[in-house]
């Protein structure tokens, strides 16, 4: 079966921020596009019909770590893969469970065969090697599956990092033959990206970016850059290796970030994008809007009966106003959970649609001064 393609439409010329077409057998998608983050299958607090119909998203995360342990493979091989078992009939990416490698520093080994840890539901213990990885996220049913990868903490010894390097190329070499070895699932194309590593180095950074880019997988991402760095380096080295990665494929920039993060990665040439920040931060009271950062517990949103934000052609945002958003999150409600993580998302999705309007207008450069100014005003 045909990989997943990439049409890139236009770049635009005072920046290197591009727009285009990702075409899955799940559908097509648009980018620049900010990729919602479901975790265990279920984006927090919000409904596939709600992610569908209100926040309009075109491609949700899974991740192999949380979903190898629960529900677990029999169950999702039973159910014909992740897509069935969730509803969810658009593109699926699984993250390879290398970030929550990292995570577990207390509680895992890493060896040249793979990753020995410990579950943290119940502390059996468990191996993820480059085979098994591959092997799972065939099971799960992703569209895009991601290569096992170490990621090394900020700030990290240069021998450290390079050996950490070394070793994920090594993975990666690994991930490649199963992946080659081992046949779609479900009857759809399912596809590999490598991810790029070094950290903080530049030599290792462009030593990485050149091995994955010879691999010419159907797209590549980037790694590593949302463990605590300084923002301005994540900027840097989003640069640095969207200069070096292939025009011709998409780029993933994991784990970032703010709003403003990402209009600032875009204009370096990055198509796609995941991070929890707007569940998270909405289910504590933050709210990204088109006019600015909301404080919704403060008292001052108390009698403001205005929606939430007219701005976005969300309905949610329009349906509901500030003061009884405020109330339901001073009552603990859940309900205010899901409103804020809605409109959070639908906020992403329509600064990622603007984007790409600009972009393919011409005048990407000046519109992103002027939205990163406004959408960074505190109100």
């Amino acid at each position: 079966m045909p990989r997943l393609r990439f049409d890139l439409q236009h770049t635009d010329t005072g920046t290197k921020a591009r727009a285009g077409l990702i075409t899955t057998d799940h559908g097509v998608i648009q980018t620049p596009i900010f990729m919602p983050v479901g975790t265990a299958g279920s984006v927090k607090a919000v409904s596939q019909q709600q992610l569908m119909e209100d926040v309009d998203a075109k491609i949700i995360l899974g991740n192999t770590y949380h979903l190898y342990l629960r529900p677990g493979l029999k169950v999702l091989e039973a159910a014909g893969g992740l897509h069935a078992f969730n509803h969810w009939d658009r593109p699926i990416l699984t993250d390879s469970g290398g970030y929550q490698v990292f995570s577990l520093a207390a509680s895992r080994k890493i060896t040249e065969e793979g990753v020995l840890f410990q579950s943290h539901i119940d502390g059996s213990k468990h191996l993820f090697t480059p085979e098994t990885v591959m092997d799972i996220q065939r099971s799960i049913g992703a569209d895009i599956i991601m290569a096992f990868d170490e990621c090394p903490p900020y700030p990290s010894e240069y021998a450290y990092v390079r050996d950490s390097m070394e070793l994920t190329h090594r993975w990666l070499d690994r991930c490649i033959k199963r992946f080659s070895d081992t046949d779609d699932r479900y009857g759809y194309t399912q596809n590999l990206f490598p991810i790029v590593h070094g950290g903080t180095f530049p030599d290792l950074r462009k030593a990485s970016c050149a091995y994955v880019a010879s691999k010419d997988a159907p797209g590549n991402a980037i790694g590593g850059l949302s463990v605590g760095e300084p923002t301005e380096m994540i900027y840097e080295f989003t640069a640095l290796c969207c200069e070096a990665l292939p025009a011709e494929k998409p780029r993933y920039l994991m784990g970032v970030g703010t709003p403003w993060d990402l209009l600032e990665c875009i204009a370096h040439g990055v198509d796609m994008f995941d991070c929890v920040m707007p569940t998270r931060n909405g289910r504590n009271a933050m709210l990204f809007t088109s006019e600015g950062v909301v404080n919704i517990d403060n008292k001052k949103w108390e009698f403001d009966f205005s929606p939430i934000d007219t701005g976005i052609p969300c309905p949610t945002s329009h349906h509901y106003s500030k003061a009884y958003l405020r109330h339901l999150m001073k009552a603990k409600e859940y309900l205010g959970l899901t409103i804020a993580s809605i409109h959070n998302l639908a906020f992403y999705l329509w600064l990622m649609g603007e984007a790409r309007r600009h972009i393919l207008e011409g005048d990407f450069a000046s519109w992103k001064i002027d939205m990163v100014e406004r959408i960074k005003t505190r109100r």
